[in-house]
């Protein structure tokens, strides 16, 4: 990826790309049927009102038009070049569009960084010369860029030849072209013809993330769908979640390379165990953005947000005409953490009067096929007191074998009940398990209603659950801490309580130092390098000062490389934390981490996180989070642990994420007594 500068687009720039008066498109191609022949045809047919220019010195005209043998040639101003040439004319047609005054070059060309090798090389070369000649770069290597109220068709996407005429007010924007060109084809498919549409490729100059910061201020876009794969600049992201929040534009976000294997392979402490997309999950969350897991789940989720409120919370009434569909939608809640609540005995009560005496007024309602039959509204009355009952965030309609006249007449009667439903309504969804061509006509009624169509329960539960996402907490104001090149130096000078310690270099002064702590020690050997003491033979506890010079002297000769041992005093047992805060990894903001600490870390993996620094509340949900939060309360008799220790000791160590040059700071074990929180061992890591 080509390292881009600070520079950014004016508003009035991005005015000039995305509703241009003239668009040029140089190497314009006359050959019928050729992808690069598209954009020609479909900015002169489909209604574009700005001056399209073919550029090209084989021809005199083009599809009816003047054609022009150089840029320099063409009249007027230009505000939009389509590059549709080959990678190797790509920079002398950037060094062109500068000498014109164009705002902007689309390039559509492959063979850049996507090959590797000279690729790279040739894409630094092109965003350099972007940047000499004073326009902005769309791609190389990309599909283009599509908008409905300009009726700009400045892609060759196979996706444009559908007759693209409304605005849904949902707008798209991502790095594959591919990807972007399924989104395109299945939007429209489904009657939800895209507000603006960008694939920016290899993001040699434009990202994702200045597209979409751009796309969410447009009064137009109710809802922005994203796709990224990389994000260069992380601080843009921050500012673009923030952005969408202020401006009430819904964002949804579908991030590849989010996966296991994108970590770190060696397993050294904690920031080894944690995924890289943690900064970015807790981020979105911060600013309220839906994450999806597939093209699927991103336009669903856009679907439901383009007119329906987000769920208030995690509960979900499912009401359908199986039980047996039902009990699947139960299953699939639990998976991703939804829950079925017990509806309200008014509610119970009301639905007993229109579901028959077979049916189910539980949740889920099952209302049986006998009150389709029975036709009247009946099934929209159902919808409409489920969804109002004070337990419901979520409404889940799921029909089974329901076709024909009675199908469209249901999908009216529902599409009424969310038409008159408050502004602030749980929202409703439908899953429809029957062939689409024997529904077509009811799910075109309710996806005019804005109400999301899915096929499969489990894609329905997952999207409910990432729109139901509770916020996380914003990270408390940062305060300077002084660098500190020792780890425990550092966490006494945060306020962290730490055991009484005497550093001896040699074995001789070890039973001193024990008396000294207290007359029963731990012994740690102290070496560059050495993470995980116990595994490396590295620690002696219980040691008393008539055996202390012997162990020493033998953690001294076991451990390669050690320089000293460190004497502790003995600490109380007591429940085990990890407490570990990091200075933001790949320039994302601080995360700190609280978990199950001790020997067992990494078995357990029982983590939570926020961004860094954290207050006082947020450290204590962050425990209430945890697997282990039944220890700290005191688990089959034992006594229960100081808690409010523990989260004070969490908030000061959270404050080290403003420590100069900070990379990690790990306190594992925190030992959480009775009386107190004190940290047993620390591990300290600079950039």
């Amino acid at each position: 990826m080509v390292e881009r500068g600070p520079r950014e687009s004016a508003p009035g720039d991005w005015g000039r790309v995305l509703h241009p008066r003239s668009v040029a498109l140089v190497g314009a191609s006359g050959r019928e049927g050729h992808p690069m022949a598209r954009p020609l045809a479909w900015l002169r047919d489909r209604g574009f009102a700005g001056r399209v220019l073919p550029v090209n010195p084989r021809y005199d005209e083009l599809g009816g038009l003047p054609c022009y043998p150089r840029l320099a040639d063409v009249p007027g101003p230009v505000d939009l070049v389509l590059a549709l040439v080959p990678a190797e004319r790509a920079i002398a047609t950037v060094e062109e569009a500068g000498a014109v005054g164009a705002a902007a070059v689309v390039v559509f060309a492959s063979g850049f960084a996507e090959v590797g090798g000279d690729g790279v090389a040739a894409q630094a070369e092109l965003a350099d010369a972007a940047r000499r000649a004073g326009v902005r770069l769309l791609g190389p290597n990309c599909q283009g860029l599509y908008v409905a109220r300009s009726r700009l068709f400045a892609t060759f996407t196979a996706a444009g030849e559908r007759v693209l005429e409304g605005s849904s007010g949902i707008a798209y924007v991502g790095q594959s072209g591919a990807i972007g060109g399924a989104v395109l084809d299945v939007a429209a498919s489904r009657g939800l013809d895209l507000t603006a549409w960008v694939s920016t490729g290899n993001q040699a100059d434009v990202d994702v993330a200045e597209v979409a910061r751009v796309l969410v201020a447009d009064p137009d876009v109710h809802v922005l769908a994203v796709y990224a794969e990389a994000l260069p600049r992380p601080a843009d992201y921050v500012r673009l979640a923030a952005e969408a929040r202020t401006a009430g534009t819904a964002l949804v976000v579908l991030r590849s390379g989010r996966t296991e294997s994108g970590r770190r392979a060696a397993l050294s402490h904690t920031g080894a165990m944690l995924p890289e997309s943690t900064a970015f999950d807790l981020v979105s969350r911060e600013h309220g953005v839906v994450l999806v897991d597939d093209v699927e789940e991103l336009l669903a989720a856009a679907t439901l947000l383009r007119t329906q409120t987000r769920p208030r919370g995690p509960r979900v009434a499912a009401v359908t005409s199986s039980g047996g569909a039902g009990i699947l939608a139960v299953d699939r809640c639990a998976d991703v953490g939804l829950t079925v609540p017990e509806l309200a005995e008014p509610t119970r009560e009301k639905l007993a009067r229109r579901v028959p005496a077979f049916g189910s007024v539980a949740n889920p309602v099952d209302v049986t096929a006998q009150l389709f039959n029975d036709g009247g509204g009946a099934f929209g009355e159902v919808c409409a007191l489920v969804r109002d009952d004070p337990a419901v965030d979520a409404v889940m309609v799921i029909l089974t074998m329901l076709v024909g006249e009675t199908a469209r007449a249901l999908a009216a009667d529902l599409a009424a009940t969310v038409a008159d439903a408050p502004a602030d309504a749980p929202p409703v969804v439908v899953v429809w398990m029957a062939g689409e061509d024997a529904t077509v006509e009811g799910r075109a009624v309710l996806r005019a209603a804005g109400v999301p169509v899915f096929s499969s329960i489990a894609v329905a539960t997952r999207v409910l659950a990432a729109a139901a996402t509770a916020a996380a907490p914003p990270a408390a104001p940062a305060t300077p801490v002084p660098r500190i090149d020792d780890a425990w130096s550092l966490v006494t000078a945060l306020g962290v309580p730490v055991p009484r310690s005497v550093r001896v270099p040699v074995a001789a002064e070890a039973p001193d130092a024990v008396a000294a702590v207290g007359g029963l020690a731990a012994l740690k050997a102290v070496a560059p390098g050495l993470e995980h003491k116990t595994e490396a033979g590295a620690v002696r506890l219980g040691v008393d000062v008539a055996g202390a010079a012997d162990e020493a002297a033998a953690l001294l000769a076991r451990v390669p490389g050690a320089e000293a041992v460190l004497v502790q005093e003995m600490v109380p047992p007591g429940v085990e934390l990890l407490v570990s805060v990091d200075g933001g990894r790949d320039n994302w903001p601080p995360v700190v981490t609280v978990g199950r600490g001790g020997t067992e870390t990494e078995l357990h993996h029982d983590l939570a996180h926020a961004l860094a620094p954290v207050t006082a509340d947020t450290a204590r949900a962050l425990l209430d989070s945890l697997r282990c939060r039944s220890l700290l309360a005191g688990h089959r008799g034992a006594p229960p642990a100081d808690v409010g220790a523990a989260v004070d000791a969490i908030v000061r160590i959270s404050r080290a994420a403003g420590a100069d040059g900070l990379q990690e700071l790990e306190v594992n074990p925190l030992v959480v007594g009775t009386h107190g929180a004190v940290a047993v061992d620390v591990l300290l890591e600079r950039a």
